[in-house]
């Protein structure tokens, strides 16, 4: 049976635009499904090294290089308090524990050629992404929103649109849902299933104008990223260069304080960063250039991540909590094993479930490494200051912040990371035991 096209992609994200890119190249008809009209605003605006390989691969970086984003070399994270810290066990521990960095360049990664990625203005980004798709042979629709997807033809899949002209359907060989966190399929499927451990919430906006070095650890670094921790249990700001002038700034708390409150985004915001007074300083010296805006939803899974002619990729699949900048990284990389398989399925006239196998094995043990140790940052995050400056396990974390994740191992430190934690929580006089946060995650491995 004929269809319109061999591949429908929910979404025209970096997920969506990258598995585009990736089929199209393989020499699949391919059409791309956006629901809103492209340049648009969105969050997730820093990456990380991992995203490099997938760039070059499907021809892109050239375009990124061309745009002109400003280049990340590293992450650093800066507390409002010294923290006591236990010297056994652990070396070289005698710097402040009120700030850590991390440089890219200090370990090797293999497929990346250059010590640095990019922050990017999301509008621009994923609109450079999705144009490079087409310019490959990859159709695109703006404003064309799926409202189902039967399943009911075992030869083909007919999803129902509606865009400004009306409605219309598209079939193809299959589906793969790049929907971000409108999880279309997963929500048709009752898939979706909440996490209650990061059940986090987000205000954010831009700022121009904002000295980045108040609380820079060296001020020859302001072009990093930037984690300030607020005195608040589970809460943060992240500080991430757009521009030259321009940085965007989000609290990121737990949703229940932002729903308890009662108040606005703006009060709400600046409540919060008012409990690093230095941070509120140099903010309010700064100008405020776009409305705030709050992300929710902020963690889920699905019970299944793939299936008979349908697979789910980035944010569609799994978000846990935008910490380490893992949002594009698990984008363009779960874009990248997703279409092997699907390249494979194709030849062989075989969509089935099986044969996504390898991509699905491949994201679960990924998200899982990443689960963990999202879980435990925020569990005892001075826990991880340690872990970045001892030299036994630096270059362990630094794998983990350069979302080099795809190897199916559990990194070291995350093992060690866990038994420091367990020991902390079953020893109330230990010095870390004031400094847990509340949020604690389930001890069965999470679903991807």
């Amino acid at each position: 049976m004929r269809t319109d096209y061999d591949i429908a992609i929910i979404g025209g994200g970096p997920a969506g635009s990258t598995a585009a890119s990736y089929l199209s190249l393989a020499g699949m008809s391919v059409i791309v499904l956006e629901g809103e009209a492209f340049p648009r605003e969105h969050v997730g605006e820093s990456l990380v090294p991992a995203t490099t390989p997938v760039l070059v691969e499907i021809g892109a970086m050239p375009k990124i290089d061309a745009a002109g984003f400003p280049r990340k070399y590293g992450a650093a994270w800066t507390s409002a308090e010294q923290r006591p810290v236990p010297h056994n066990g652990f070396t070289g521990l005698d710097h402040d524990f009120r700030a850590a960095e991390v440089m890219f360049v200090e370990r090797d990664q293999p497929e990346v050629d250059r010590d640095y990625t990019f922050h990017v203005d999301r509008a621009r980004f994923d609109q450079l992404l999705l144009d490079h798709s087409a310019s490959l042979g990859a159709t695109v629709r703006y404003q064309t929103r799926v409202l189902n997807v039967d399943f009911s033809d075992p030869d083909m899949v007919t999803l129902d649109c509606r865009s400004p002209e009306g409605p219309s359907t598209v079939t193809a060989r299959m589906v793969v849902d790049a929907s971000g966190r409108q999880t279309m399929l997963g929500r048709q499927l009752r898939i979706k299933v909440p996490d209650e451990v990061f059940n986090q919430y987000a205000v954010h906006t831009w700022f121009e104008g904002l000295d980045r070095g108040r609380l820079a650890p060296d001020p020859n670094k302001t072009d990093y990223i930037f984690v300030h921790f607020l005195p608040i249990k589970d809460t943060w700001v992240w500080q991430i260069p757009i521009t030259d002038t321009i940085t965007s700034i989000g609290v990121v708390t737990q949703k229940a304080r932002f729903t308890d409150s009662g108040q606005d985004r703006d009060k709400f915001f600046w409540e919060f960063v008012d409990s690093r007074p230095e941070l509120a300083e140099a903010l309010r010296a700064a100008t405020v250039v776009r409305p705030f805006k709050v992300e929710g939803d902020y963690s889920y899974a699905m019970t299944e991540i793939c299936g008979d002619r349908f697979v789910l990729i980035g944010d569609a699949a799994r978000f846990v909590d935008p910490i380490f900048s893992s949002g594009v990284s698990v984008a363009l990389n779960s874009a990248r094993i997703a279409c092997k398989d699907i390249v494979a399925a194709h030849r062989a006239g075989d969509f089935g479930k099986k044969r996504f196998s390898v991509y699905e094995g491949k994201l679960r043990q990924a998200v899982k490494n990443w689960y963990e140790f999202i879980s435990i940052y925020y569990r005892l995050n001075v826990l991880f200051t340690a872990f970045v400056q001892d030299p036994r396990y630096r270059i362990d974390v630094l794998k983990m912040l350069q979302g080099d994740v795809y190897d199916g191992q559990e990194p070291k430190a995350l093992a060690a990371m866990k038994e420091i934690v367990a020991e902390v929580e079953n020893d109330p006089d230990h010095l870390w035991y004031p400094y847990l946060g509340t949020l604690r995650a389930p001890t069965l491995d999470p679903i991807a």
